[in-house]
Parts: structure tokens; C-alpha cells; sequence
């Protein structure tokens, strides 16, 4: 984890909101790729790979900027606000 990162400090325990997917996609009817967690909040969304990218657009409107894979066997955390791994 980058110390230097100032968004770390949003980090919190956080509940994933659903284990079945995107919530937007979900909702929509829409596919993603791969999701991410929202490491402030719990909201899944999905990746910048994915047609809607519910994942950077949740970071940008609730203010939440560092995600983590929700993917299985991944661990690596990425800040929308900066564009980097923390």
C-alpha cells in the first residue's frame, strides 16, 4: 500500500452491499467485466473495462475514491482520484 497516498485515510471495514455483481448492472440488466469494491462504503461496481463503469462513476459522485478488486484471488487497491495502486 502507498503511505503517500492521502485517499488512504477513507479506508474502512466495509460489508460488500451484494456478492452477485454490480448493483447498477444488476438493476439495469446490463454486463460487466469485473467488479470492484468500494473500500469507504461496500458498493460493488463494475471495471473501467466494463460497457457502464459504475465503479469509477460511484468514486466520483459519492466521493469515494479507493476501490479494491472483487475479484477471486485478487487483493490490490486502486484510488480513482490520484489514478494509481495504493
Amino acid at each position: 500500500m502507498t503511505v503517500s497516498d492521502p485517499h488512504v485515510v477513507m479506508i474502512r471495514p466495509v460489508v460488500p452491499q451484494t456478492s452477485e455483481g454490480c448493483a447498477e448492472c444488476l438493476r439495469l440488466g446490463t454486463r460487466w467485466v469485473h467488479l470492484r469494491l468500494c473500500l469507504t462504503c461496500g458498493h460493488v461496481g463494475c471495471c473501467d473495462s466494463s460497457p457502464m463503469r459504475h465503479a469509477r462513476a460511484h468514486a466520483h459522485t459519492a466521493g469515494h475514491p479507493i476501490v479494491q478488486s472483487f475479484e477471486p484471488g485478487e487483493n490490490w487497491r486502486w484510488c480513482y482520484v490520484d489514478e494509481s495502486m495504493v
